[in-house]
């Protein structure tokens, strides 16, 4: 479905040329589950802006669905990590999620359904009225998946979105999108430095090197379909893959810059 071929960036500084991004290649199948990791510095978000079309590549490729991406493609949504400055704080919860549908949905009662159809899938159908700064951090990052999900995106694109909440309101979301991804089939890119988020949520996680970044390795998750936050966690293959996962970042963390 989405394949990134020798992708690379540069930046021009006051103080010279600095290459976030070296040479990363992979692909993404279709339904999948795909988690990015590394450590601080490793052009997790600058790859992420790639893929969804915010910012061009200095060299390489990104095709999704045989045709190269030069711009935001209409079948990809993304959920950035600073809900509160992502959502317009002057709207209700209901005017946020509906605005991204005015251009593709020309009926209104047709629109306000969607709207409707999603807050209840993310568990916010009686905050439809409030405004952003009348809701939880936790709630206010569900009205931004609610509002990415309304378009009905092909490709789920999220920048560490559950980094800013409480542990306990980061597991109901992470659960969230097991359950978004079970009922939809979306395909999801998911950056995050959390380790045990990465290998809870993945199908497979891509392990990146310190910037300029390269795939270091790459883990096949093999868990359960039917995950949940006590049981998985307990298990032997997800121990083994967060060994995998967290051996390869520190790995790559010594590796001198």
């Amino acid at each position: 479905m989405l394949q990134i071929n020798h992708l690379n960036k540069s930046y021009a500084t006051e103080h010279g040329l600095v290459h976030a991004v070296g040479d990363v290649s992979f692909g993404v199948a279709r339904g999948e589950f795909l988690a990015i990791v590394g450590s601080s510095g490793a052009g997790k978000t600058t790859l992420l802006r790639m893929l969804a079309g915010l910012l061009a590549p200095s060299a390489g490729q990104i095709v999704f669905d045989g045709q190269p991406v030069t711009a935001p493609p209409r079948a990809f949504a993304v959920v950035f990590q600073d809900y509160a400055r992502s959502l317009f704080p002057w709207f209700s919860v209901q005017r946020n999620v509906e605005l991204p549908l005015v251009n593709l949905i020309a009926d209104r009662g047709e629109r306000l359904a969607r709207v409707e159809q999603m807050l209840g899938r993310v568990g916010l159908a009686d905050h439809s009225r409030k405004r952003p700064a009348q809701l939880s951090g936790g709630q206010q990052q569900r009205v931004a998946i609610a509002r990415a999900l309304a378009c009905q995106p092909e490709v789920l694109i999220m920048d560490e979105p559950f980094a800013s909440v409480d542990a306990q309101t980061r597991n109901e979301l992470e659960d969230l999108m097991l359950s978004i991804k079970q009922e939809a089939g979306t395909t999801v890119l998911f950056v995050t430095h959390d380790v045990d988020e990465a290998v809870y949520l993945g199908d497979r996680v891509l392990v990146l090197s310190r910037s300029p970044s390269t795939v270091a390795r790459e883990v096949i998750v093999d868990l359960p379909a039917g995950r949940d936050q006590i049981t998985t966690k307990a298990l032997p293959a997800f121990a083994a893959a967060r060994a995998a996962v967290l051996s390869s970042i520190v790995e790559q963390a010594a590796v001198p810059a």
